[in-house]
């Protein structure tokens, strides 16, 4: 039986020709959380972004004293987590977040109209937002160059995705068997997984690459920290820029899915999957470019594909 939520989405995606489409702008939840990604936050930071998240319109106004009240942290607590999103103290993050929160305000006196538009439309428009909150993060390459020059020399390297997240797992480990000697797929939990996890550290393999997508499963958590309990190290692939996967994992890259329609859709996380298979081809040309020629004579050998 479909969820509520997918009830809900089922009904409100509902396609009516010949309405227009919205803009593709952000949305203000969107913007916060853009502040927020990629950045560290212990537990009590992580409740100050989840109270300005939740509450934007009003806590972009707050004093660092009301604010450190209503979220039952220190005015320091309010201040260090300014600092750790790169801001010199709350009053620069306060003065970048009131925008945000006057845009929310007037987009709900636009609401009625955006919820008449066609929903195929928007559900491209929200991707497209996506695939541009995505691009601004990879102006700055390093951290994807680093993981796939890491994942690269994990032999064997695991790929790790559940449920939903499985189809994104078994993409990757497809191409990455491309270009990597020894690639192994993990799409089943609970003991499943600790063996798979547990042997390919036993031959050897130091990283493991996991899948997170919504709805997040308690079973992708658990394999996680079992993974690092074998002394795997773990890189994510997910959604989320907060949360316990988050802190488990050594990397966690961000890219936002796709809500608009019943079924989520995942144009920017298959773009950051396609970038980091790239790194990973780059970290050893020498290998890749021998193992491609492999496949490719094997593909002529065997005619698996159809002519030009």
């Amino acid at each position: 039986m479909p969820s509520g939520q997918q009830q809900a989405r089922a009904q409100a995606s509902a396609i009516t020709p010949g309405r227009q489409a919205p803009d593709a702008e952000p949305s203000p939840a969107d913007k916060v959380r853009a502040l927020f990604g990629g950045h560290r936050l212990s537990p009590g930071q992580r409740r100050i972004a989840q109270y300005i998240t939740d509450h934007l319109t009003e806590a972009a106004f707050l004093s660092i004293t009301d604010l450190a009240e209503r979220v039952g942290v220190s005015q320091p607590s309010v201040t260090r987590f300014a600092s750790s999103l790169g801001f010199s103290g709350y009053p620069a993050l306060r003065e970048a977040l009131q925008p945000i929160a006057l845009s929310a305000v007037a987009g709900a006196q636009d609401t009625g109209e955006a919820d008449r538009r066609n929903e195929l439309q928007a559900a491209v428009d929200a991707e497209i937002a996506n695939l541009e909150s995505l691009r601004r993060v990879l102006a700055n390459p390093d951290q994807v160059l680093a993981l796939g020059r890491a994942l690269a020399q994990s032999v064997p390297l695991t790929i790790l995705g559940l449920r939903i997240s499985a189809s994104l797992a078994e993409y990757f480990a497809y191409a990455a068997r491309r270009i990597h000697p020894d690639v192994r797929l993990v799409s089943r939990g609970g003991s499943v997984a600790y063996d798979a996890l547990l042997q390919s550290r036993e031959a050897g393999g130091t990283w493991v690459l996991a899948f997170a997508m919504p709805r997040h499963a308690k079973e992708t958590l658990a394999a996680v920290r079992a993974a690092r309990r074998t002394g795997l190290r773990t890189a994510l692939i997910t959604d989320l820029t907060l949360g316990p996967l988050v802190d488990e994992a050594d990397v966690a890259l961000t890219a936002a899915t796709g809500s608009r329609l019943v079924f989520d859709s995942y144009a920017a996380p298959g773009v950051l999957s396609a970038a980091v298979l790239q790194a990973m081809a780059d970290a050893d040309p020498e290998r890749t470019q021998t193992r491609l020629e492999q496949y490719e004579q094997a593909a002529d050998q065997h005619d698996f594909f159809l002519e030009d």
